[in-house]
């Protein structure tokens, strides 16, 4: 299995520089990085340059103009630019494990999409993360309790390892809710099946969602990958929400209606690309 991992970004070099160096540290490293850039400036640039060599199996920086907050257009960019098999999606602010990568190929199965979870760091510990730097992945659960004690961390429960076999994690197949593109994997043909992400989603919120239902809408299947694959999510600021009540209306009409393609998805994103 070919697996691309896909990592979305907008000008934040430093969280995204904390995030690249543990994907260089996985214990699988077996895999292709693509950086899906919503519009970062300069720095950002720079900063992928340096990571080009240290990705065995490919590693791609693709770009497209700031136009405001395109994370669904990006996310299908970057999936064209890839003929892998298997896809997972994470974003620029949620440092992994170092087995992310190992334990999201151990839960791939036919028909089935895996959503994991994530750990909230704070402000300040955010920022102690970034400036020294500390090597989450590396922590004891002495250290994990005393992060929780000090408010730290949200919490610990996801730092819990349950097998990947456990028959639990396929009790809940049409689950939605929940569901976000910062630590969700999926098969490339079943993407390409309901046409990728709809791109009528712009600014923040939804667009994972709507990608989610459609999914189940075509036969793929919910499989948890919770207290197996989860992230430690860098705090900040709470993004711009303005265009939330648009991306709501979208989202209530795919729910009344019974489409499972995107009507602005892969496929016109390709068209766009060469023209």
């Amino acid at each position: 299995m070919r697996l691309a991992l896909v990592i979305t970004t907008y000008n934040r070099p430093d969280a995204l520089r904390a995030v690249l160096d543990a994907y260089c540290l996985q214990s699988d490293p077996n895999f292709e990085l693509i950086v899906a850039d919503d519009g970062s400036t300069q720095p950002t640039r720079d900063l992928v340059e340096g990571y080009r060599t240290g990705f065995r199996y490919g590693f791609q920086h693709v770009w497209h103009d700031d136009r405001g907050f395109r994370a669904a257009a990006i996310r299908n960019r970057a999936c064209l630019a890839t003929e892998a098999d298997y896809i997972v999606f994470t974003d620029g602010d949620c440092i992994p494990g170092r087995d992310f990568i190992a334990a999201h190929k151990s839960l791939a199965a036919a028909d089935r999409f895996v959503a994991g979870n994530r750990i909230l760091l704070s402000e300040k510990f955010t920022q102690r993360v970034l400036a020294e730097p500390i090597h989450l992945q590396s922590w004891s659960w002495q250290s994990w309790l005393l992060a929780r004690w000090r408010g730290d961390i949200n919490r610990m429960l996801p730092l819990i390892r349950l097998s990947r076999g456990s028959a639990w994690r396929d009790l809940q197949p049409m689950r939605w809710k929940g569901v976000k593109t910062c630590n969700l994997a999926l098969w490339r043909k079943d993407l390409l099946a309901v046409n990728g992400f709809e791109e009528s989603y712009e600014g923040w919120g939804l667009e994972d969602t709507d990608l989610v239902i459609r999914l189940l809408r075509n036969g793929q299947k919910h499989r948890s990958g919770r207290f197996l694959t989860s992230l430690f999510h860098l705090w900040h600021p709470e993004n711009d929400r303005s265009r939330l009540k648009q991306n709501q209306m979208l989202l209530d009409q795919l729910l009344k209606a019974t489409s499972t393609r995107a009507r602005r998805g892969l496929e016109q994103s390709a068209v766009s690309a060469s023209s």
